[in-house]
């Protein structure tokens, strides 16, 4: 087997199409075909069941997938270790993050660091805090953007503080409390709230700051995103507390601090293991974990 074939079991297990994966893989379908059939006769097992209307794995394919993956990771790391010890800094870079993050500007710091290091190639995705560190420690990410509770501490990952901060109480224009100074908790137990799904990190922050005030407030709605949630405050249907730092980017809001409300603290997870050259630069830039950043 050869690490073509490889690549395009993964596109089509990502796909569940032959002929999207072909597209994917620039190649014409009978041909990536042709390699899936080879590769599974050399195998002794079909890889994929194909009907007419679907393509998925099966169970061999199951457990083929993950052994691909990461012979596929480290081929592209081995390029890059050696572009690397040329003074180049190649390959891939795979950033989470919470959608609050406010600490860095996430834009302008991915901005830098793509003019550094042209020839990396950048990915981004958004994610829970929880997630996030999950993902960081299994490596399909190099590192993650997280906000928690201050007590939090992430397992398996190193981590750096970025920013300690409080939470303001977010509300319509034309809700009673957009025209107070500051607000306590006690004043925000009769509203109804638009918050994260119980159990989460960003969840917790503003549970914990409650329950350690002896009160109880009802969440009538639990969203997944701030974008949603920002809409339904706007429509006056409920009030959210939200990172005082983050909040200046909701425009249409009024931001209201809370003088005993929740606190967050933003930090910055990676991985345990020798990071990658191009993981290595981007903490480097960050200027965190004792990197020295290096350009072409």
């Amino acid at each position: 087997m050869d690490l073509q074939q490889m690549r395009y079991v993964l596109a089509v297990a990502e796909t569940a199409s032959f002929t999207r994966a072909a597209e994917r893989c620039h190649v014409v379908q009978s041909a990536l075909s042709h390699q899936v059939a080879k590769l599974e006769k050399e195998l002794g097992a079909r890889l994929f069941d194909r009907t007419s209307r679907r393509v998925r794995l099966t169970a061999a394919g199951e457990a083929f997938l993950p052994a691909a993956r990461q012979a596929l990771e480290a081929a592209e790391r081995a390029r890059a270790e050696v572009a690397a010890a040329t003074g180049e800094i190649r390959g891939r870079l795979t950033v989470g993050s919470i959608p609050t993050v406010a600490a860095v500007d996430l834009p302008a710091v991915l901005r830098d660091y793509r003019l550094r290091y042209p020839d990396v190639r950048i990915t981004l995705r958004t994610g829970s805090s929880e997630r996030l560190v999950e993902q960081v420690r299994e490596g399909v990410l190099d590192a993650a953007f997280l906000g928690v509770p201050p007590g939090f501490r992430p397992q398996g990952v190193r981590d750096h503080e970025l920013a300690h901060g409080e939470h303001v109480v977010v509300v319509s224009p034309g809700h009673p409390l957009a025209a107070e100074k500051e607000v306590d908790l006690q004043r925000l137990v009769d509203e109804v709230f638009v918050d994260f799904a119980e159990g989460s990190a960003a969840r917790a922050q503003s549970d914990e700051a409650f329950a350690a005030a002896g009160l109880r407030r009802e969440v009538a709605f639990e969203v997944s995103g701030v974008e949603l949630m920002a809409r339904m405050v706007r429509n006056g249907l409920g009030v959210a507390l939200l990172p005082a730092l983050f909040s200046v980017e909701l425009h249409g809001l009024r931001s209201v601090p809370v003088t005993n409300g929740p606190v967050r603290v933003e930090r910055l997870v990676w991985s345990r293991f020798e990071p990658s050259p191009a993981a290595a630069a981007f903490l480097a830039l960050l200027g965190v974990g004792g990197y020295q950043e290096v350009l072409n």
